[in-house]
């Protein structure tokens, strides 16, 4: 049993030491890919529908910021230089034309950084949901151990005084 407990607590402790190592890696492999499906957004495929509602959720505008959109495939297949509806924010709705030349209607913050620090959120906490199973998992072996090591003769004698 103690076996089993140990292994569990060997796994968890290893996953939060790969879990706090690569935290930092998330940002640095995820905006390469972000990168390349926002070149390829086009309107109409799945992908797209996907970064409409990113922007629309995070209230964001490209990877960095909103001239990213500049040399994309939607930027000049359009003809009129915009960016995506979805990047305009919210609060404006009907005067936003998505041109580049009317920042004020846009969200000018980039999605990569938003997405970065919400997946790090994400793996903060489950890093904290492993660690305070590795504790208690700890514990368990402990108790275990203080159990199977303890030695027992049988019945203790009763050292009152009253009745010696």
């Amino acid at each position: 049993f103690l076996f089993i407990i140990l292994l569990i607590f060997i796994a968890e402790v290893s996953a939060f030491v790969l879990g706090f190592i690569y935290r930092s890696k998330v940002g640095s492999d995820f905006r390469e890919p972000l990168q390349h499906v926002f070149q390829q957004y086009d309107g109409i495929n799945s992908e797209s529908h996907a970064i409409d509602y990113l922007q629309k959720e995070l209230e964001c505008c490209g990877v960095n910021n909103y001239t990213d959109w500049n040399g994309s495939l939607w930027y000049n297949t359009t003809g009129n230089h915009s960016v995506p509806m979805s990047c305009c924010k919210q609060e404006i709705g009907k005067n936003c034309t998505g041109r580049l030349s009317e920042p004020q209607y846009l969200n000018t913050e980039g999605c990569g950084d938003k997405m970065v620090f919400a997946i790090q959120s994400v793996l903060s906490y489950a890093m904290l949901v492993v660690l305070g199973f590795a504790i208690v998992k700890f514990f368990g072996m402990m108790s275990v151990c203080v159990l199977t090591c303890r030695r027992d003769n049988g019945y203790d004698r009763l050292h009152s005084g009253v009745f010696a």
